[in-house]
């Protein structure tokens, strides 16, 4: 081919990179509209009626993911703060797509966008930020050399890019939608030559691109140093070395109108930054490399693995004969037991659902430590409890709070809630009624009542145990994003 084909080719080559470029950065620009957009008039007085907040965010080994059926993440046990201290629940709505994650929160869908979300005057156009959580550097992943283990520390340094400068014609690719993508064109812009920026896929994680990155499907791509930290636990061949950016704030995001929940918001990330425990939640995800690295290794993690316990099996077989989605029995054996089978607790119950051992004997099992066994014992006591309270509760969603709560406590004292509902002219079939009476069976004035047949009870004990298998419940639907066999449940 003579010189002058090799130019034309080369010619024609830099324009189609121009026109993607020109192309990806007006995709990206669209998640900050010049126009005005709808934002619903939805602050924390409103929210607080409701009872709950709604958090949109990712799963990510940051952000959020259940491991071994326990939800957690960075950002999740921060929330689960913040709302406990506004005495609201925590309602979680995944969404992998930082754009669709803006438009979820204006249109009322979330309250906070709880990303790894940097602050960007782009951004600021188009919702209102919180008092920084944490500051970051962005910063360059890269593969080590092939024979990394082999080379000597200056021979290793002599094949990475340690100056942004020598990025200038190399090919970085970037979640859209994002401050990376962002950065790359200002740092293209700052070392005077073109850096070949290509916006990954519409739904692309920065994990995923990291991902592709260690396997050496993509040579470049950019994370905070948070982020790259945890994930270069799991990859040892990446490098993330080389900062890209000055140190950035790390914050969340909420509706540009809900004033009070941005006040409320920033006055605790500032009390809440100068205590331990956010230094504890702080170390535990970025700091304590063992634990990261255990978890990107299991299988039992929504990030890498494929299952929530080792009796997934068994746990989905009960729940077809109790005709439950199996993610809710799930919650239900986690919240028994941590999926321990050789769980006991202090009352004598046993195993992965804590089956008293005279439960079982009804049921013919013996040997409660078996998994198998104790599922099946503990399926057959909750498929009791249905067809008992199938005679009194007609909704669905209501009886499944009844069946729980009687699992938990005992069906005497549920029935004992029912009679005083009834007596003080409350609705029998509600489970916020009926489950005000169980409280108030902890009190001389109602345990001792006539209708009560078994006496005292710490109802607080049930309505938690409810709740909290509910919000497990919840989370899995969401995290791990499986289709559910009956509707949601609103608490």
């Amino acid at each position: 081919m003579n010189t002058i084909n090799k130019s034309i080719l080369c010619f024609f080559a830099l324009l189609v990179i121009s026109s993607c470029k020109q192309s990806s950065s007006s995709q990206v620009n669209q998640d900050y509209p010049e126009r005005d957009e709808f934002i619903v008039d939805l602050d924390l007085a409103k929210i607080k009626e409701r009872g709950y907040i709604t958090a949109i965010m990712d799963n990510s080994s940051t952000g959020l993911f259940v491991y071994k059926g326990k939800t957690m993440g960075y950002e999740y046990e921060l929330l689960k703060l913040f709302c406990e201290e506004q005495g609201l629940q925590l309602r979680i709505n995944i969404t992998q797509n930082i754009g669709e994650g803006f438009n979820k929160l204006n249109t009322g869908d979330g309250d906070i966008l709880a990303y790894n979300l940097t602050v960007t005057k782009e951004r600021k156009n188009r919702i209102a930020f919180t008092h920084y959580h944490n500051l970051q550097r962005q910063v360059l992943i890269q593969r080590k050399p092939k024979d990394w283990r082999k080379m000597k520390l200056h021979e290793i340094e002599a094949q990475l890019i340690r100056n942004p400068v020598d990025l200038i014609g190399k090919e970085v690719v970037v979640r859209p939608h994002s401050s990376y993508y962002d950065r790359m064109v200002n740092l293209s812009d700052e070392i005077g030559g073109d850096i070949l920026i290509v916006p990954g896929e519409t739904n692309a994680e920065t994990e995923q691109l990291i991902k592709m990155v260690a396997e050496g499907k993509i040579d470049f791509t950019v994370a905070e140093e948070d982020i790259a930290l945890v994930n270069s636990t799991y990859y040892p061949n990446l490098d993330i070395k080389t900062a890209v950016s000055f140190p950035t704030q790390i914050a969340w995001g909420v509706r540009k109108n809900a004033d009070e929940l941005l006040g409320a918001l920033n006055n605790w990330i500032v009390r809440m930054r100068k205590t331990t425990d956010y230094y504890v939640i702080y170390d535990k995800y970025f700091r304590s490399s063992k634990s990261a690295l255990r978890r990107s290794r299991s299988k039992y993690s929504s990030i890498r693995g494929e299952a929530i316990s080792p009796y997934d099996s068994l746990i989905q077989n009960a729940a077809d004969e109790l005709e439950w989605d199996w993610l809710l029995l799930a919650a239900q054996v986690f919240r028994e037991s941590k999926f321990n089978e050789n769980a006991e607790s202090w009352a004598g119950a046993i195993g992965l659902m804590q089956v008293m051992p005279r439960t079982g004997k009804e049921y013919g099992i013996r040997d409660l430590y078996d998994p198998e066994k104790n599922i099946y014992a503990g399926m057959k006591h909750l498929q009791w409890l249905q067809n008992q309270w199938a005679k009194k509760i007609a909704d669905e969603d209501e009886r499944l709070k009844f069946v729980l709560a009687s699992y938990n406590v005992g069906l005497g004292h549920l029935q004992d809630a029912v009679r005083l509902t009834e007596k003080y002219g409350g609705n029998p079939q509600s489970w916020q009624d009926v489950s005000g009476f169980l409280l108030k069976k902890s009190r001389s004035k109602y345990f001792n009542d006539p209708v009560v047949v078994y006496g005292y009870c710490r109802g607080s004990e049930p309505v938690e145990y409810v709740d909290r298998i509910l919000d497990i419940y919840q989370n899995y639907k969401e995290i791990l994003q499986i289709e559910s066999q009956i509707e949601t449940i609103v608490q």
